[in-house]
């Protein structure tokens, strides 16, 4: 079985995105040897960024250190010394051999393993504007300018994205809309219609929203292709997340292909891709 990087479907190609840096449902979460490889193969690949106490960034998930490293508290109260001597947990909770790696950390091993000129790191601001100040936009600079090319910063609050991105002029940006109970909000094919405006509206250089996949489908079937909207605006569009491969989610995926959007985001990549085959 070939890497699992993409999907073609009607002469449309669709990445997987291994989301947390997962290649397959087994992996842990964050590790460099993941992420290294992606970048090799040139397969999209997703970290989050959550700001720490010396106001850089950690690639963690969770603003609280205990589902997924060996420590506790907050990261924001946690100093970037502290953070490194951190392990990872596996899926089961138990320790990993694996270290918590820092925005830098995960920067210069970019700058050490050359990168296959298709892959492409997203970084998901996981807070928001508040969480940002003059040294932490600085910090992020430093670490991600010699590697922006590679990049490309998302997050839900697009006024934290515009600022970090300011400071590294190359880096490209993505926006996400959806936040918890929006499809509760969305009832009418107006709606999906208006939301949609809304989302290109406040992102205006995002070049990728990413989108809940079942606030996709919930368009599709009230007859509103979100989809082609957001292409008709020179956007692409993420499909967010694929968690496990079964009957019902391989079903949603072929939806999704038809619908063309451009990236799929998953947990299980070699399982899906091999799904699908």
């Amino acid at each position: 079985m070939r890497d699992p990087l993409y999907l073609e479907s009607d002469g449309h190609r669709t990445w997987l995105k291994w989301h947390r840096a997962r290649r397959m449902i087994s992996d842990p979460e964050f590790t460099a040897t993941r992420i290294l490889e992606a970048m090799r193969l040139g397969a999209s690949v997703e970290v989050d960024l959550v700001v720490h106490a010396d106001r850089g960034c950690a690639i963690l998930h969770d603003l609280h250190l205990d589902r997924g490293t060996t420590g506790s508290g907050l990261v924001g109260e946690t100093s970037a010394d502290e953070l490194r001597r951190l392990h990872l947990r596996g899926n089961d909770g138990t320790p990993i051999g694996d270290r918590v790696m820092l925005l830098e950390d995960l920067c210069n091993l970019l700058e050490e393993n050359p990168a296959h000129p298709e892959a492409l790191l997203q970084l998901d601001f996981k807070e928001d504007l508040s969480r940002l100040d003059k040294l932490t936009i600085e910090n992020f600079a430093a670490a991600v300018g010699p590697v922006a090319d590679r990049m490309i910063l998302s997050g839900g609050d697009a006024g934290a994205i515009a600022a970090l991105a300011a400071a590294v002029p190359s880096l490209g940006t993505g926006y996400d809309p959806t936040y918890p109970g929006v499809l509760d909000a969305l009832r009418t094919p107006d709606d999906f219609t208006a939301f949609v405006a809304s989302a290109l509206r406040t992102a205006p250089t995002a070049t990728i929203i990413y989108l809940d996949y079942e606030l996709v489908l919930a368009a599709d079937s009230k007859g509103v292709d979100i989809v082609g909207a957001i292409h008709a605006d020179g956007r692409r569009v993420d499909a967010w997340t694929i968690r496990n491969v079964c009957a019902d989610t391989v079903a949603d995926t072929r939806r999704l292909l038809a619908l063309r959007v451009d990236q799929i985001t998953t947990d299980d990549p070699e399982g899906l891709a091999g799904a699908m085959t």
